[in-house]
């Protein structure tokens, strides 16, 4: 889901700036949001990477300016798209994939690798990184920081009202809506326990000294929650926790669930959130970027150095995959006005550039030498 909403942000970007733009995405039709992509797609049986002669004869046919690899590709895919002569941007966001970006062959073949967290979660450029790039003199490298689309102003009130809760008042709840990782197949199931025991009150652990009385009564009758994605229903797992059993008495008051939104709408959601929970995947980081507090829950193999990461930076409290720690770990924050706050403003201090001005500008430069 990271690659398809980071691509759809800079192609929507695209076409604002090239209102006459052809753009076309190559997705796998298992994906959840396949059908829904507001661009043509051409779906493939699973992930572009495995379906090489589809890809190359889609390059072929399009012959297209850019051809922009996020996270998936295959060496006969970059030179096929090479060979129609488009400029190829390849967008790394794994340490794997960063490896492979600076293969020598690869380096030959990418005009520009963009690699998709910042410096402080994806590590400067290694020595040997850098010394291959002074060699080859290409390609040209870059840190995306965040992509955080952006509503209208005018739209912020009516998302707030669609949702409806007041800003500054609620607990944001984002567990991600791509496919499931290995080993967490459920994260979205646990995500909307610890959700629904917050809206309910449910108290999952002791109280924090810091604690004001009004703040400790608050948590204890319950907690705005907005939850955003599916809440895991249907899906045949069942939590066997005290959390699990006091879901179905959450306070309908505090329950605010919005399923999928458009990226300008969840980001309006996060800049007026009280305290955002999300995965360790981009959702953390445009948290971050809105300058909120953040409790990071890993649900992925990589995910689990970037929460530590954003722990260790002091702008992210780490939970694990357990609902009744999301809960305790939610309620312990919200009870700690002043680490919340001291959350909010080192996040709000890292200044995260605009990766989607980023690559607008790198994708002018492309096309403006193809000219």
């Amino acid at each position: 889901m990271g690659e398809y909403a980071r691509s759809l942000a800079i192609a929507n970007a695209v076409s604002r700036r090239w209102q006459d733009a052809d753009i076309r995405f190559v997705l796998s039709r298992q994906a959840p949001y396949a059908a829904d992509s507001p661009f043509p797609a051409t779906l493939l049986a699973s992930s572009p990477t495995f379906h090489t002669a589809a890809v190359i004869e889609l390059l072929t046919t399009l012959r297209p300016d850019v051809v922009i690899f996020d996270n998936a590709g295959r060496t006969a895919q970059l030179r096929a798209a090479r060979r129609v002569g488009a400029r190829v941007v390849y967008i790394s966001a794994r340490p794997r994939q960063r490896r492979k970006a600076f293969r020598w062959r690869w380096m030959r073949l990418i005009d520009e690798h963009w690699i998709a967290y910042p410096e402080f979660i994806a590590g400067r450029l290694r020595l040997f990184e850098r010394l291959k790039l002074k060699l080859l003199r290409r390609p040209t490298v870059r840190h995306l920081d965040v992509i955080l689309s952006r509503a209208e102003p005018a739209q912020r009130a009516a998302i707030l009202a669609r949702a409806g809760v007041a800003a500054d008042s609620y607990v944001l709840v984002v567990p991600g809506g791509g496919t499931g990782h290995p080993g967490a197949r459920d994260a979205v199931s646990r995500f909307a326990a610890a959700a629904r025991s917050l809206a309910a009150g449910t108290r999952s652990g002791g109280a924090c000294s810091a604690a004001s009385p009004a703040t400790g009564d608050a948590v204890a009758a319950g907690v705005p929650i907005v939850f955003v994605g599916g809440t895991g229903a249907g899906s045949g797992v069942v939590v066997a926790t005290d959390v699990a059993n006091a879901t179905a008495a959450a306070s309908d008051s505090n329950w605010h669930p919005l399923g999928a939104l458009p990226q300008a709408d969840l980001a309006e959601l996060m800049r007026s959130a009280r305290l955002i929970v999300a995965n360790g995947g981009s959702t953390l980081l445009q948290a971050i970027a809105c300058g909120k507090a953040c409790v990071a829950v890993p649900i992925a193999q990589d995910q689990a150095q970037r929460v530590r990461r954003c722990v260790a930076a002091g702008v992210a409290v780490g939970a694990t995959l357990d609902a009744a720690n999301i809960a305790r770990t939610v309620e312990r924050l919200l009870q700690n006005e002043p680490r919340r706050s001291a959350l909010a403003r080192s996040a709000a201090e890292l200044g995260l550039a605009d990766g989607v001005e980023l690559a607008m500008r790198a994708l002018g430069d492309l096309l403006a030498g193809k000219t």
